[in-house]
């Protein structure tokens, strides 16, 4: 924070509170050093509205985004790099999306990715990561699906916190969106409605946990929530987070149009909008005039901020990394772990009295490699999640490293009967279909930010500018952040939100799903290839639920291979040839029809959240799951038995059960614990707790899982409370197990 050997008034509040002195009373220290134009200085970011939209224009986040520096006394601000796939600055290592990682069901390697993630922000000058992303996806056609877990709330609390715990090692921490964001085309006009108990429940417990973890910073979405927009929502923001939850870091709004009021949204709660000067800058002063809002809220906000630095700034953090561990050998290995830890086996028949998967190598003379996406790099959407990794391994990279000795036959395009051909002669088709940036992602299109309600946010053009100016040319960005000394995005996507004269963020493809199944003449590449040969593969590149019904039972194996980062061909064939056991498991429900789902309008002004929603609603309404929550199958088989409850108190429990791995394979588990009750008007089955376990054949091991009752637990107007005085947990390998073995618990 400077090159003299005199520490500045910031570096010597942090070294006191390392020392043992009260953070409190050093934040207050500090904030009496600022004079009034520095406090204002500190609620939003640096750079000028304009000047910021032509930076974004060029490239978005190529390097840290700054909020709040004070240069006088040394406070370094909040530098801020999104997420969650990697770090968007620079030339990042892009890890499986957030969603395959909720399907390795393991939050250890979550806090693996976090730590990594950390270091290459660390070495690149950021400190604020805002890319833990913890919404809900109520219904799988949201197109961010990809950026968040799973559809279950303990799930994606305990991603969630893992991913705190490795990242602030090296950086703080930022979970988004607060709350009810899981709606992308309406995503800036859509009020959400829901009960107290509904978002107690269901929306809110997964950012209760991260706080509890220790997170940095909440991000609030763009939608409004029960009437008021949620960056200046006070029911949200003082009400729950801070007095409810008891949360001491730094709220910050979500960008550009993220709030709509700049006094209102102080006084209910937000300290900083993002990214640039903007409706604060050109609002507060006045507001203050008026007594719309008080210099006591001015410093409430300034104190939050300044003590959420000092706090991480004053922790036990590594030493800074140097440059090379962004994009290093040992991040792409970890990649190539977490994503081939990710991909589920939903369906593996026997042909000829075998299974089709695993293939094996040495006894394969060719393979048929078919669809438009095998050869193409595809890890997410292009929008501010977007990761600039220098290369992908696509499924084309990882066939010819696996099969070195086979003739490889390819299909790349959309032609059924090339397809046939390249597979009626091959051993063994493997079929990569599914989805790109241009079917789901982050949408904020033209239309969406000519709406008059959103350009009144904009402060007017510097004199002189013509509008058209502003405008970025995605052709033009990739060759402008190469010359930068930033590979260009290998995807061919902007990487950028900004793009036109009035702000228009990113491009218009993209945002909510429009169809929850395969294009057409993806079934029909599958069915050809089928056709021709017996031993056909599919691979399904996806964020949410696919319906697969009309084409699932003309071939014998699928695969959920997701987005699957910098190193996914070569997971792909790590998974495929059996030297990683298929051992992800689904992290939502997959619906054997849209008509079992939530109904979703994705160009609703107002929409009602109850909760039911995925495998909760399928069980409230007696309709079976074409695949339920959980489930995978591995290339070995398990059996799990003798479940005992060790320990019971308060909300949470503990419990152990013994797996048996009854197969030939060595091989990976994951023991599930559901939460059972009879509780009227409330979900029949809830997960409580899991865990992971790796067997060798024939092994057995007692398995240790620690398990939280919040689940089963009430929201009413004095609080929680139980639904009911006794449920039965079972240990199970997917939701609504047969196999499960069970154990009464009478709730605490």
């Amino acid at each position: 924070m400077t090159t003299s050997t005199e520490q500045t008034a910031f570096e010597t509040a942090a070294a006191r509170v390392r020392e043992g002195n009260d953070l409190a009373v050093e934040t207050d220290g500090l904030l009496a050093q600022l004079t009034d134009d520095e406090k204002l200085w500190l609620l939003d970011g640096d750079a000028d509205f304009w000047v910021g939209i032509a930076e974004m224009s060029i490239g978005y986040n190529l390097h840290p985004i700054v909020m709040g520096e004070i240069k006088r006394l040394g406070i370094p601000g909040l530098r801020f790099s999104d997420g969650p796939r990697g770090v968007v600055m620079g030339a990042s290592t892009a890890f499986p999306v957030s969603m395959a990682r909720g399907a390795t069901w393991d939050p250890d390697l979550e806090e693996q990715v976090g730590l990594a993630i950390g270091r290459e922000m660390r070495a690149q000058d950021a400190n604020f990561f805002g890319g833990v992303c913890i919404n809900l996806p109520r219904h799988p056609a949201w197109g961010r699906a990809q950026e968040t877990y799973s559809e279950d709330p303990y799930l994606l609390g305990e991603f969630g916190a893992a991913l705190v715990r490795g990242v602030r090692r090296n950086a703080m921490a930022v979970a988004k969106h607060y709350a009810l964001n899981s709606m992308e085309n309406a995503r800036f006009k859509v009020d959400v409605q829901a009960d107290d108990a509904t978002l107690h429940e269901v929306f809110l417990p997964h950012f209760r946990r991260v706080v509890e973890e220790g997170v940095d910073g909440i991000m609030t979405s763009y939608n409004s929530v029960n009437g008021e927009w949620a960056g200046q929502n006070e029911v949200l923001l003082e009400g729950i987070l801070r007095d409810l939850w008891g949360f001491e870091g730094v709220t910050v709004s979500d960008f550009v149009s993220g709030l709509r009021d700049a006094g209102v949204s102080v006084r209910a709660g937000l300290d900083v909008e993002a990214p640039m000067r903007q409706q604060r800058a050109a609002h507060l002063p006045g507001d203050l005039e008026s007594g719309k809002v008080g210099w006591e809220h001015i410093d409430r906000a300034a104190r939050r901020i300044l003590r959420t630095q000092l706090a991480h700034y004053a922790a036990d953090r590594e030493d800074k990394p140097s440059g090379d561990v962004v994009f290093s050998a040992d991040h792409r290995a970890l990649a190539r772990t977490v994503a081939a830890t990710s991909m589920v086996l939903v369906k593996n028949d026997r042909v000829d009295d075998r299974p089709v998967l695993p293939i094996s190598p040495a006894n394969t003379a060719s393979v048929a490699l078919i669809g438009r996406l095998a050869a193409l790099p595809n890890t997410g959407d292009h929008g501010s999640s977007a990761v600039r990794s220098p290369e992908v391994a696509t499924a084309l990279d990882g066939i010819r490293e696996a099969f070195p000795n086979s003739a490889l036959r390819t299909a790349l395009d959309d032609d059924p009967v090339a397809a046939a051909e390249a597979a009626r002669e091959a051993d063994v088709a493997v079929v990569v279909v599914g989805y790109t940036a241009d079917d789901e992602g982050e949408y904020v299109g033209g239309d969406m930010m000519l709406d008059p309600a959103v350009l009144a946010l904009f402060p007017p053009l510097p004199e002189g500018v013509d509008p058209s100016s502003m405008g970025g040319d995605p052709a033009q960005e990739d060759t402008d952040a190469a010359a930068g000394g930033i590979d260009a995005d290998p995807e061919g996507g902007t990487a950028s939100p900004m793009t036109g004269a009035a702000g228009a963020m990113g491009s218009v493809v993209g945002g909510d799903r429009a169809s929850l199944r395969l294009r057409p003449i993806d079934v029909d590449i599958i069915r050809a290839t089928a056709a021709a040969n017996p031993r056909t593969v599919v691979v399904i590149v996806t964020a949410g639920a696919v319906i697969t019904e009309e084409w699932r039972d003309d071939v014998p194996a699928v695969l959920i291979g997701w987005y699957s980062g910098v190193e996914g061909g070569h997971a792909l064939t790590d998974v495929l040839t059996g030297q990683v056991d298929a051992s992800g498991r689904l992290p939502y429900s997959v619906p054997t029809s849209e008509s079992h789902l939530p109904y979703f309008d994705r160009d609703a002004t107002s929409i009602v959240y109850d909760r039911w929603f995925g495998q909760r609603l399928l069980d409230r309404d007696g309709v079976e799951a074409a695949f339920p929550l959980g489930y995978g199958l591995s290339y070995t088989t398990f059996m799990i038995s003798d479940l005992v409850i060790t320990t019971a108190a308060g909300d949470a429990f503990s419990a152990t059960a013994r797996v048996t791995n009854t197969g030939s394979r060595a091989g990976r588990h994951v023991v599930q614990l559901y939460g059972v009750t009879q509780a009227a008007d409330f979900p029949q089955r809830v997960i409580l707790g899991f865990a992971t376990v790796l067997l060798e054949p024939g092994e057995s091991a007692k398995v240790d899982v620690a398990g939280s009752l919040r689940p089963l637990q009430r929201w009413t107007d004095d609080g929680f409370i139980w639904a009911a005085p006794t449920a039965v947990i079972e240990a199970s390998s997917y939701s609504g197990d047969p196999d499960s073995v069970t154990a009464s618990l009478r709730l605490p």
